[in-house]
């Protein structure tokens, strides 16, 4: 007997003429494994280099300050920074102040401006100390002077020396000399003394936050906890740290990186399926091949290791490619989207638009799951070319089937199913849905195992069991029974094609019904909360709308064909250090405010001295805020002062703009607790037949005339609408996309072993053919076995698809985005879903039976007796 040749020499010989024959084959494997690290690797690199530019923003800005003062909505009141300075532990404290104005001139952008103490500023924050073009050290105190960055003088096309006009809230105009520069490396950015921002922005007497260092050998927490203590959060002002504001930005993206990430598992799943479906292929048609090396010596574990190897072969190109396409995805969505996900997580980052930031380790845990997800697909066909029997694959009589299925795999099926289903009802877990995504998974590894139970209930019809007939004479009827007959039968067979169908179809109608849902739900929602036919506010300034110049709300109000004004301001306001801003709604509510708002229950009807608020739904979730409950919220007055304001939860309404969460207040009540009237837009309603753009254009005629009137902006409601369901839609072509690639891996899959099995009956064919049976009942014949598995999957994997897919909605949502929506099924893309993989599957067996039917049926017989 000769020796055991090695692993790599049965790779060149055996292996590599089989990849070079099946290139196609071998290519789809492993591109399916590299749509799933790829898409991984993007969300990951997309996070950790948006994240990582938002902290080197913070860095140049806070030159590490041991604490940042802000308050919880806006600015606050300058007298604190006496406070603080009179307090011994506090060594060095920075005021800031930081404004967004519209440069004057055709085409000008909107800056970022900063104001601030120079003289603190040179050993707090060196990047933004002012660099006078005249060497003048004080000239940075002066308020007629601005310095201007790189990115700033690039942007407005102005160096020293120029003269720079800005537009203040009011519309009032400014001139101001540009005096120099200095160091910050960032996005444009404009740096002033503080005194001189404060009336030019019309904050007299505030400022945005103060940055303290504090002495040596201070505690860093016991001073937080001093502070917060003579300073509760009900006060407004809050000690922060960098670390604590890049947190809550990575946390306010995680639910979207996480379900992106299952998107990607979800994709690798398909991958291992479709390396599991090409390598079983592989092995049936090397059987002969394979039992000859086992006659000749080669040890059934050495069969297994290289069929493995194959698989690993396979992953290991997948996840190179998927690395390279990931690199190239994040690369792109960074330069399109700023590094936000699009989603406006990371506006420093947006503003910077940082490089991809790359790790080895980051590199090889994500290429690794494409190289696992690999082995796990060939771990079958592995195991099947280990346990054939060489001497009786030689002689024609040995299958593929496995050992008969013990109870306990029997029973997998029925166990994995309703665990799942538990598993998913498990709260969330540090914010997250694991429970549901891992309850997802039990359930569909549960639904293939439930495959061979099933299959054994299919019916065997008396008509095919009666008197044999002439082969001539077997009709339609007695090929379906004879079809059903062996799908009973054959079930470790019926499993692995019928895997394909369910993983695929089930996977697609859950996200068919999610995102059908979903899109529904916001339609619906789009309609209750656009009552009125036309929307006006001003254009944004650096990423923020302004609020509108007094009087424009009279204005419109004038016009005719005006039915009625309602104006909307909106204050982000941090309640919780640890979470995103909620944002504050300002709106004039009706007598019924549940008229205006869609409620989620009945609205609380007691009474209380406290003015009412109505919380998003998000906001109830985060919050446990109930209808009747007590909030106490840091609110500012119109001089920035904060102070603990008591208000009564009215109602719970649905909001899909917000997933943080978002609170309504009646105008009259806003005002009468003292905030700003800063309404950013305009709700107009029209008589019954006014034109809308005919008002859009006498509204826009009457805002020119107004100071600070010019640029505003005005959208029909259909508009906005259609607008929202767009975005919506290019939110979710992923998804879309995803679908599409289940479907395509899946029914590729499911050709590959159809055609594995056919190829394994060609001396059945042989012998059915001596015996008499015509090429075209034996089509019939393979045709309705496929069409008899293919549709026990579409059953199954409808089913399954509708389960999972009220995971998706009653659980992952809720649980992932605090939101409920209504589950909407439409039956016709479930229907076309389930044609068109009964379709396939039928074609790629006929396909797959005329290359196995070309056999000389003599032929067949000698090999099946020889």
């Amino acid at each position: 007997m000769l020796a055991a040749p090695s692993l790599f020499t049965l790779l060149r010989t055996v292996s590599r003429p089989v990849w070079r024959a099946q290139r196609l084959r071998q290519g789809l494997a492993a591109l399916a494994v590299a749509l799933g690290v790829a898409l991984a690797f993007a969300v990951h690199l997309i996070h950790g280099s948006a994240l990582d530019a938002f902290e080197s923003a913070g860095r140049r800005a806070d030159a590490a300050p041991d604490w940042v003062l802000q308050a919880a909505a806006g600015e606050f009141d300058e007298g604190v920074l006496a406070e603080l300075l009179a307090l011994p532990a506090v060594a060095q404290a920075l005021p800031l102040l930081e404004a967004r104005l519209q440069a004057a001139g055709p085409g000008q952008p909107a800056l970022r401006v900063l104001g601030l103490d120079a003289l603190a500023a040179a050993s707090l924050a060196p990047t933004l100390l002012p660099r006078p073009q005249d060497r003048e050290p004080l000239a940075a105190l002066d308020p007629g002077l601005i310095f201007l960055n790189a990115a700033a003088q690039q942007a407005l096309g102005l160096a020293p020396g120029a003269t720079l006009r800005l537009i203040g809230p009011g519309g009032q105009t400014v001139d101001l000399t540009v005096a120099g520069d200095f160091a910050d490396a960032g996005p444009p950015l404009a740096v002033m003394d503080l005194a001189g921002l404060q009336p030019l922005a019309d904050r007299l007497g505030r400022l945005s936050r103060i940055e303290l260092r504090l002495a040596e050998g201070v505690d860093r927490e016991a001073f937080r906890s001093d502070w917060q203590q003579r300073h509760p959060p009900e006060a407004g002002l809050q000690l922060q740290s960098a670390a604590d504001r890049a947190s809550r930005l990575a946390g306010a993206s995680r639910a979207y990186r996480v379900n992106l990430t299952v998107l990607a598992g979800i994709a690798l799943f398909t991958g291992a399926f479709l390396v599991h479906a090409v390598l079983a292929l592989a092995v049936a048609q090397r059987l002969p091949q394979l039992a000859l090396l086992g006659v000749l010596g080669v040890p059934a574990a050495l069969r297994r290791r290289l069929v493995l190897a194959e698989s690993a072969l396979i992953g290991g190109f997948g996840s190179v490619a998927g690395l390279l396409m990931g690199a190239g995805l994040a690369w792109l969505a960074l330069r399109l989207l700023g590094g936000d996900l699009g989603g406006g997580y990371f506006p420093a980052a947006a503003e910077q638009g940082r490089g991809l930031q790359v790790g080895l380790a980051a590199t090889l845990i994500h290429g690794s799951l494409g190289l696992g997800a690999a082995l796990v697909g060939g771990w079958g066909p592995a195991r099947a070319a280990e346990g054939l029997a060489p001497t009786q694959v030689l002689k024609g009589v040995a299958t593929l089937d496995g050992p008969a299925a013990s109870r306990l795999r029997a029973w997998a099926g029925p166990l994995l199913l309703p665990a799942g289903l538990l598993l998913s009802l498990l709260p969330p877990l540090a914010g997250l849905p694991l429970g549901a995504y891992l309850g997802i998974a039990l359930m569909l590894l549960g639904g293939i195992a439930c495959v061979p139970g099933l299959a054994r209930l299919l019916p065997a019809p008396a008509w095919a069991q009666g008197p044999a007939r002439a082969p001539g004479a077997a009709g339609w009827h007695t090929l379906l029974g004879l079809a059903l007959a062996r799908a009973r039968r054959q079930r470790g067979q019926a499993t692995v094609v019928v895997a394909g169908v369910v993983a695929s179809l089930a996977l697609s109608v859950a996200l068919t019904v999610m995102v059908g849902s979903f899109r529904g739900a916001v339609s619906d929602w789009l309609d209750a909360v656009l009552p009125a036919a036309l929307y006006a506010r001003l254009a944004p300034v650096a990423g923020e709308t302004p609020p509108l110049p007094p009087g424009l709300r009279e204005a419109a109000a004038a016009l005719p064909g005006v039915r009625g004004v309602d104006t909307l301001q909106s204050l982000a306001l941090q309640i919780d250090p640890a979470r995103p801003a909620v944002m504050l709604i300002a709106r004039s509510l009706p007598e019924r405010p549940e008229d205006a708002l869609p409620l989620i229950g009945p609205p609380w009807r007691g009474r209380a001295p406290e003015p009412a608020v109505w919380v998003s739904e998000a906001f109830a979730r985060l919050h446990g805020s109930q209808p009747g409950d007590r909030l106490l919220l840091p609110l500012p007055d119109a001089a920035g002062r904060h102070r603990p304001v008591a208000l009564r939860v009215h109602g719970i309404w649905r909001d899909y703009a917000r997933q943080h969460g978002a609170l309504v207040i009646d105008r009259r009540d806003h005002l009468a607790l003292g905030g700003r009237d800063d309404a950013q837009d305009l709700a107009i309603s029209l008589d019954e037949g006014v034109s809308a753009d005919a008002v859009a254009e006498a509204l826009r005629a009457a805002a020119a005339r107004l100071p600070g009137g010019q640029g505003l902006e005005l959208q029909r409601a259909d508009g906005i609408r259609q607008l929202s369901l767009d975005i919506f839609d290019r939110s979710f072509a992923i998804t879309r996309w995803l679908q599409a690639v289940a479907i395509g891996i899946g029914l590729f899959g499911v050709a590959a072993s159809l055609s594995a099995q056919v190829l394994a009956r060609r001396r059945e064919f042989g012998l059915l053919l001596h015996l008499g049976f015509s090429r075209r009942q034996l089509l019939g014949l393979v045709t309705a076995e496929a069409a008899v598995w293919a549709l026990l999957g579409i059953v199954l994997g409808l089913a399954l698809g509708l389960a999972i897919a009220a995971v998706l909605i009653l659980v992952v949502n809720p649980q992932s985005f605090h939101w409920t929506l209504p589950m909407q099924i439409d039956p016709l893309p479930l229907a076309g879903l389930a044609l068109a993989v009964l379709a396939a599957t039928v074609a790629a067996a006929a396909a797959a039976a005329r290359r196995a039917l070309r056999v000389d049926p003599v032929r067949a017989v000698r090999e099946d007796l020889g």
